[in-house]
């Protein structure tokens, strides 16, 4: 069972008044946030902004009630749409139902791809907005070391020289780049792993 460790002693050092680690926690999930309710809010990039910094401001005044229960993520997604039900049910009407494109999920009736996984996805079109907000919420080098896998399919030879890893070690890394992405893809509200649709290769970290 995952404990959560790093991100309990990061709402540590914010409730200790750590003003870096208030930086390193607006770095890492304001991007993840507003792609996750962007796609929510029909994409409204003002109304998002607006929602995405309510949901940061009201879960900074309660970061101490955070336990570690699930992930940072998590609770900050729960924030997130707590507020966009509130502000649907204040116009009275119903926020956009999100499902992945029906190019990215799989065909019951199709053969499973022999790389058909959740990072296989990098080189699905850019649509898939769970997929780049969870690269945008897991570490950097693992979105880089992936990215360079799936995007520019690299051989794990060249990603360990570009990483100045031994191959096995970065072949341990990708392992673990993938286990990140997946955790990070279902806690933004993926029920099912994405699956590749048309080859279309997109940039897998498009600006927002």
């Amino acid at each position: 069972m995952t404990d959560h460790r790093e991100d309990r002693e990061l709402t540590a050092r914010m409730s200790a008044g750590d003003e870096a680690a208030f930086d390193a926690f607006a770095e890492r999930f304001t991007r993840p946030l507003y792609r996750f309710a962007l796609s929510r809010l029909g994409g409204d990039r003002d109304l998002t902004g607006d929602i995405v910094q309510t949901t940061l401001t009201r879960a900074l005044t309660r970061i101490d009630s955070y336990r570690g229960e699930a992930s940072l993520l998590t609770w900050l997604t729960a924030c997130c749409r707590n507020e966009i039900r509130m502000l649907f049910r204040s116009r009275g009407t119903a926020p956009v139902e999100v499902e992945l494109d029906d190019a990215l999920l799989p065909s019951p009736a199709a053969p499973r791809p022999p790389d058909a996984s959740p990072e296989s996805s990098l080189l699905s079109r850019e649509a898939a907005s769970l997929v780049h907000a969870a690269l945008d919420a897991i570490p950097v080098h693992y979105a880089r070391a992936l990215e360079w896998k799936y995007l520019e399919r690299l051989p794990v030879q060249a990603i360990a020289e570009r990483l100045s890893l031994h191959p096995k070690a970065a072949e341990s890394l990708l392992t673990r780049a993938r286990e990140a992405f997946r955790r990070a893809y279902r806690e933004l509200g993926g029920e099912a792993a994405p699956q590749p649709g048309a080859p279309d290769h997109v940039r897998a970290r498009a600006a927002t």
